[in-house]
């Protein structure tokens, strides 16, 4: 029961608490609304009025220094004069010119005139007749006080030659060498030009300016504003030898006065900003709203496209650890996202037998050096191994800082079965065309086979003779006639086998490969089967190898094939064309041009007929051929070939008429892979 009663007594003095809280904060803000009303104005007017007066002290500390320097300025003129002569480098003429232009440039000076030491006019720049006698007391004071410290004075301000003329400031420059009183020079300043010329008309607008004394008597003043309101005032003192002066500003402004409207325009002002806070907030909202609706969008577009990829996307940080894999990539290797996710090397996905290619790429990744395309072996859940191609790149946040690396990764197993089914066949391609040749050179073989053997023939038989002449005195048999003979059959014997082993090697069935192979080797075993072709119509043979050429690391048979279909190309050219003209050329030089790897390049040359523009365009096309009898694949073979040693096969028009098919082969450097290399076949 009694919990009852205070469960039911709490139950009514909370809501009553709420309610209070609901109004109560309300009427807090009202307040808070108003007493900032009413402190706002007073706040307002004092700043305004701190702000006028340092303002005033600023402006008033610039003008005194404005007035001090132009007062120093004419005060180091004078001294330097007053040196000059003393040191008597300045003639009369001379010193009468330097004083009257510092007089005519600075209006502030009216006057300018030298004593003797008797006190005598010696010059004066407006030439009207003065004694040191004549000066006021107060500036013969400052003379006397001059000579007496040798330094210079300025005397108190005084009137002019009568009572109402404009107020002069003396200054008293002493010419004196040593203890010897020479004169002095005397500069008259006019009180108000002092304050016309050096004082800008801003701050004489602004403020009424006076010069006063020691006494505080004012001397000179200068109101061209009105006079000032004592409100906003300041005071400092000009700093010059021997006189006690004292530059004081009057604001003509008055204290800040609040409008009436002031309060109104506040709160109109700050309705304004509520209005407009108010229709902020709600376009804010509106765009947040469109923005999270875009955002849904685009995730769900970007979830649709990385299901239907069929391209693996992963993405690893700084350290390897995988931070993002695709549902391609998981279909790929057969291992879903939430095994890969977060998960540092050893991948379950590399092979066991890869594993130190692995770790040595993985390291040149975080080094930062990671290969951006390169291909390697994956491995599926279920153990299967299949190629893939991958392309690294970094992974950068919107502020460019690198966070990462991202990778594209293909599954390149049907490419790998196409190319591997694409290099079978061009290998048959290729040994149907050395066929091909071989039946295109059958007859001329047959004829090139048929005089070594006939030579041999006769050798042989002719030695026979010589044996049964001989046969009854077999000591009478001179073994010297029997040398010469038995050495020319087998010269031709080797001969004959040279041509059958080269025809052999030629269309034989093989793997390609590459091992290092020098030009003149290459040249010597082709040559034979040129120049039967050669002879058969009258054509000249001409070689041109530069000396001291390196080894190329070639496929041996491929480059013969080559050879033998450019330089079989270049006799037919030379058909129609006068014999002493059937002239073929095989050159082999370095590459002049340097590059990142350098080559040997072989040319062949003839001087026919040459190739029109429009076969040019279509040369090495398949099945394109200008013979009846030609099947068009000779140049094409030719090119991949070529491009199968990691250079390209070109023709250019002969200067001298004909064609040049030029194509290059890479050298033999230190770290090349030679013969037998399955993965520079497989690049083919």
């Amino acid at each position: 029961m009694i919990r009852k009663r205070l469960t039911q007594k709490f139950s009514v003095v909370f809501p009553t608490r709420r309610q209070a809280w609901r109004w109560l904060l309300p009427i807090l803000l009202v307040l808070l609304f108003l007493s900032t009303l009413l402190w706002l104005p007073w706040q307002t007017q004092r700043m305004e009025a701190s702000e006028r007066q340092e303002q005033l002290i600023a402006d008033t500390l610039w003008v005194e220094q404005t007035i001090r320097f132009q007062l120093g300025r004419h005060e180091e003129n004078l001294r330097q004069i007053a040196s000059e002569i003393l040191a008597g480098h300045l003639t009369e003429p001379r010193l009468r010119e330097r004083l009257g232009t510092l007089v005519r440039t600075n209006r502030e000076l009216t006057r300018i005139v030298q004593f003797d030491s008797q006190g005598r006019m010696v010059l004066s720049t407006d030439d009207e007749p003065l004694s040191l006698k004549d000066l006021s007391p107060e500036s013969r004071l400052a003379s006397e006080n001059a000579r007496k410290s040798q330094d210079p004075q300025y005397a108190q301000p005084a009137s002019g030659s009568n009572s109402t003329g404009p107020a002069t400031l003396d200054y008293h420059v002493p010419l004196q060498s040593g203890n010897d009183y020479l004169g002095e020079l005397v500069a008259s300043y006019s009180i108000p030009s002092i304050l016309s010329e050096m004082v800008p008309w801003w701050f004489a607008q602004d403020n009424e300016i006076s010069l006063t004394d020691q006494d505080d008597n004012v001397i000179e003043q200068r109101a061209a504003g009105g006079p000032g309101r004592n409100v906003y005032t300041h005071q400092r003192a000009l700093d010059l030898p021997g006189v006690v002066l004292t530059l004081r500003t009057n604001s003509v402004k008055g204290e800040p006065k609040l409008l009436p409207s002031l309060l109104v325009g506040s709160v109109i002002t700050l309705s304004l900003g509520l209005l407009w806070s108010l229709w902020a907030l709600w376009r804010d909202i509106n765009r947040r709203l469109a923005a999270e609706g875009a955002l849904r969008q685009q995730v769900a577009f970007r979830t649709a496209m990385e299901n239907s990829l069929m391209t693996g996307l992963r993405a690893r940080d700084l350290n390897g650890r995988i931070t993002y894999v695709n549902p391609a990539f998981c279909r790929m290797v057969g291992i879903p996202a939430e095994q890969l996710v977060g998960k540092l090397p050893p991948m379950p996905y590399w092979a066991p037998e890869s594993i130190d290619e692995y770790n040595h790429r993985f390291t040149k990744v975080l080094a930062g050096t990671a290969t951006p395309q390169f291909e390697t072996i994956f491995q599926r859940a279920n153990g299967e191994r299949f190629p893939v191609l991958i392309f690294e790149s970094a992974l950068v946040d919107d502020s460019g800082r690198q966070t990462g690396w991202m990778g594209s990764i293909l599954d390149i197993s049907d490419r790998k079965q196409v190319e591997d089914l694409n290099r079978r066949q061009q290998e048959k391609l290729q040994a149907s065309a050395r066929l091909a040749t071989m039946g295109e050179i059958a007859s001329t073989l047959a004829h090139e086979l048929n005089q070594p053997l006939a030579a041999i023939s006769s050798y042989t038989t002719g030695a026979l003779n010589l044996i049964d002449r001989h046969a009854d005195h077999p000591e009478q048999l001179d073994l010297s006639m029997l040398k010469p003979a038995l050495e020319k059959a087998g010269n031709q014997a080797q001969r004959a086998g040279h041509i059958i082993r080269s025809v052999h090697t030629f269309v034989k069935r093989r793997e390609p490969s590459r091992e290092p192979v020098t030009v003149q080797a290459l040249l010597d075993n082709v040559l034979p089967l040129v120049e039967l072709q050669a002879r058969q119509f009258f054509v000249a043979t001409q070689t041109e190898l530069d000396a001291d050429l390196p080894p190329v690391l070639a496929d041996r048979v491929m480059l013969e094939q080559v050879l033998l279909n450019l330089t079989r190309n270049a006799i037919e050219a030379m058909q129609n064309i006068p014999p002493e003209r059937r002239i073929l050329r095989i050159v082999a030089e370095r590459d002049a041009v340097t590059g990142s790897q350098p080559n040997v390049v072989i040319a062949v040359i003839d001087n026919g007929h040459g190739i029109p523009q429009e076969v040019s365009e279509r040369l090495f096309s398949p099945f394109f051929s200008t013979k009846a009898e030609g099947m068009g694949m000779g140049l094409n073979i030719c090119r991949t070939a070529v491009e199968f040693h990691g250079g390209k096969l070109l023709h250019a028009d002969n200067p001298g008429g004909g064609t040049i098919f030029r194509f290059s082969l890479p050298i033999l450097t230190e770290g090349m892979p030679v013969a037998g290399d399955s993965a520079i076949i497989s690049e083919s």
